[in-house]
Parts: structure tokens; sequence; C-alpha cells
């Protein structure tokens, strides 16, 4: 895909901070500093960034990203549809931490989506002259100003879907990976997207679905684990989600039963998918795991953590306890395979 013919368009750049614009301290620490020297720290990447399209900049943060979180979600949302008609694409910097929940919620919360949103970030921070934020910046512009439709992340020469991400290294510069699909595309002399590449998304005009409860218990399953140490949430009443890293397909312990039993009764939604960073969860294809859906344990399927997570989240800010399983497995935006629900697979 050639870039000519899109030189000119207009791209709204929403600043998030992120190691992207960092500087280190007396001590050799990374951390922000402070809004305008960020912003220039930005904008001296590679000033020459108007040759690929006119844009703009909106700050909406500056934090590092493990200080991201769902009310940073809806600002962008709420930005998203208020500038949505003057430009013809998006470019969100952002730490890399979180970026793959960003994404997600970006994603999962809007509907009618024609235009590209592109998040990306920098492992080494920019003014350093190893650093990888003027490749993963120029890409970025490059998806941004294709016209493709949907939630990408860029990342060195990646394009990928930004509900099948996750960031696998905390050190390469290729640092995510695509979760269960192939990558949504490549930037190579030209930006090529895999013939495959379908962006799920409602047709109609662009809304946003704002609202997360951010409320939710991510709990990593280990051997000898018991059921009170989860009990102990649902009773305390602050959680109002909960999903579960199962081991290899999904399983569970069969000690945990008691425990899903009590919180289906006390409508708390319990999500199950695999610590495996690749596979989806075959829930029926063991005794275990059959025995967690009998009681009223919702399957993952080959969504990653963080699509489940941020879904889960957006769910139950929205819709009530008996539907929840529904939106789990419903696909909103290219973040689950429904081929695999409700079918027992053999391996």
């Amino acid at each position: 895909m050639a870039l000519e013919g899109f030189m000119r368009k207009k791209i709204l750049v929403l600043f998030c901070g992120g190691t992207i614009v960092m500087k280190e301290d007396e001590q050799g620490v990374l951390q922000a500093p402070e809004d305008r020297e960020a912003v220039e720290i930005l904008q001296s990447i590679e000033p020459r960034l108007t040759q690929l399209a006119e844009y703009d900049l909106h700050h909406v943060a500056n934090v590092d990203s493990t200080n991201i979180n769902p009310e940073t979600w809806n600002r962008l949302l709420f930005v998203l549809k208020a500038q949505y008609e003057r430009y013809d694409g998006f470019v969100i910097t952002h730490g890399t931490d979180t970026m793959a929940y960003t994404s997600t919620a970006l994603a999962i919360a809007t509907r009618g989506l024609a235009k590209p949103v592109v998040l990306t970030g920098s492992q080494i921070p920019g003014r350093k002259v190893e650093s990888d934020a003027r490749r993963n910046l120029v890409n970025a512009f490059r998806m941004a100003v294709s016209g493709i439709p949907g939630v990408f992340i860029v990342f060195d020469t990646r394009v990928l879907s930004g509900v099948r991400a996750t960031k696998a290294s905390e050190s390469k510069m290729d640092a995510f990976v695509s979760v269960n699909t192939k990558d949504a595309g490549e930037i190579r002399l030209d930006l090529r997207m895999d013939p495959s590449f379908r962006t799920k998304q409602s047709r109609g005009a662009f809304q946003i679905l704002p609202g997360f409860d951010p409320n939710i218990l991510v709990h990593l399953l280990t051997p000898g684990c018991h059921p009170e140490t989860l009990q102990i949430s649902l009773r305390e009443g602050g959680v109002h989600g909960i999903l579960l890293l199962g081991y290899g397909s999904g399983n569970v312990p069969s000690d945990l039963e008691p425990f899903f039993q009590e919180a289906y009764q006390r409508k708390v939604p319990v999500v199950v998918t695999s610590q495996c960073l690749e596979g989806r969860t075959l829930m029926n294809h063991y005794g275990v795991g059959r025995r967690a859906l009998d009681r009223g344990v919702i399957e993952g399927f080959d969504q990653s953590v963080e699509a489940l997570a941020v879904k889960l989240m957006w769910a139950l800010n929205h819709y009530p306890f008996h539907k929840i399983k529904g939106i789990i497995h419903k696909n909103i935006c290219g973040e689950i395979d429904t081929g695999y629900v409700g079918k027992t697979i053999q391996r």
C-alpha cells in the first residue's frame, strides 16, 4: 500500500506520556518531565512528521502508563468523539506497560469506527540516541494515514490488532506480539496488511460507550491455592467480577467448586482463561473444567488476558449479571473467535 495520496491528511496526536518522553533524574531513574517539556520532547523526536500529515496535539495525560486507569480511557473516548469528524486518523502516544489494556478499552467501547486509531510508544526514551521512539512514531503516522479502520498498536515494524496484542518483552524493541492470531500487518518499505485481517465494527455513525467498573480481581492459580483466599474477596463485597488464570486449557482445581457456586449465588461473574500465552480454553475437555462450567464459570476461549479483563470491566458497567456471559462470548471487535463458543472440542 503506497503512501501517495495520503500525505496531507489530518492527524490528531493524543498525548498520554510514557517512556517516549521520559528523562533520567540524578539517580538515573526515569521520570515524567513537566507537561510543556514532555510535549517539546515528543515534537522534537521527528520534526518531519508534517511530510506525512498535518497534525495537532491534544494533551490527555503525562504519566507512566502504570498509572493509566479507566478514567484515562474515558477521557480518550470523549476526545475521540469530540474530534472525530475533524481528523482522518488518530495517534496515541502511550507507555508500553498498559498499552494493550488501553487499546482494548478503546476498541470495546466504540461503535462505527471508520478511521485508524493507532497507539505507540517506545522502550527507550526519545531523546536517547539509541531510542526506538522515532521509528515507532513515524510508523504509527504511516498507519494513521492509511485509512484502514480499527484500533491498532504499532511497534517496531508490527501492526497489531488492539484487542489481540500483549506486551511480551520488557527489553526487545519488538515488545508486542499478537495473541492467538497473526499480526494485522507489517511496515516494510510500504504498509502490508495481512489479507485475512478484518476489523469487526458495527456500521453507522461513530459512537462511544464509556464506563468501566475497575473492581475486578485477576488471580493466577498456583498449585495448592486455597478456595478461602478467593471466598474472602466475595464476602468483603468489594469485588464485582473475577478473572482466573487457570492451567493449560483452562483447568481449575476441584476444591474451587464451592467458591464457584458461591460466586454465582452472589452474582459475581467468574471468567476463566489460560495461563498459556498461546492457545484457548477447552474446559469441556476435562472433568475439572466441565464441573466448573456447571457451577456458572464463564469460559474465556481464545481471548487475551487484557481483552478479558477490560471486557469484564466494561460489561459490569453496562449489563446485569445474567447478561455478562453473553457479552464475554460476543465478538465485539475481533477479540474472540466465536466459532469455538458452545462447542466441545476434541484434541
